[in-house]
């Protein structure tokens, strides 16, 4: 399993937020979280030489602020808005010409969520593959907010986290 932050570019940097991670299961110190935009676009890129097999890639994200009150933690959603009206696009394509597409409406909200965006196949783990990932959510006649960006993890095809929720199409 291998586990990737994403370094989150938008249009104006002012809509997010570096929070301490008050989530034990997180897998960074900080997390990313949007308070409000129109506009959402998260890219990634990562060049490794992956064991010959199968893979899937999914986003880990989670709608709801976290914060503590009397030292309980506790996931403010009051500024979750806006996921329900288009689903988010997850794309996937590979320096071998694989690619994969899958859409999602984020609407659990309180729990981390994997969102599976698709597979990619290795063949030869001598050769370095390059593999893009992006989320997008673009849909300008209204905001959208109260998300939380975790990390991108990549895990062999078909295997489970005993914990985790995950959405795949």
């Amino acid at each position: 399993m291998w586990s990737l932050l994403l370094l989150i570019e938008t249009f104006i940097l002012v809509n997010w937020r570096w929070f301490r991670s008050l989530f034990v299961s997180c897998r960074f110190h900080h997390i990313a979280y949007l308070q409000q935009i129109w506009w959402l676009e998260v890219d990634g890129e990562l060049d490794f030489c992956f064991p010959a097999g199968s893979y899937s890639i999914f986003f880990r994200l989670h709608l709801g602020r976290p914060y503590r009150r009397m030292g309980r933690r506790i996931c403010g959603t009051e500024q979750v808005h806006g996921w329900e009206a288009k689903p988010t696009r997850f794309q996937l394509s590979t320096s071998d010409e694989q690619h994969a597409t899958s859409e999602y409406y984020l609407e659990q909200e309180g729990s981390w969520i994997l969102y599976h965006v698709g597979d990619f196949v290795v063949l030869n783990s001598d050769e370095l593959m390059k593999l893009k990932f992006s989320m997008l959510q673009i849909d300008c006649t209204h905001t959208k907010g109260g998300l939380c960006v975790d990390s991108v993890l990549i895990y062999p095809k078909g295997y489970r986290h005993e914990k985790a929720n995950i959405v795949h199409m």
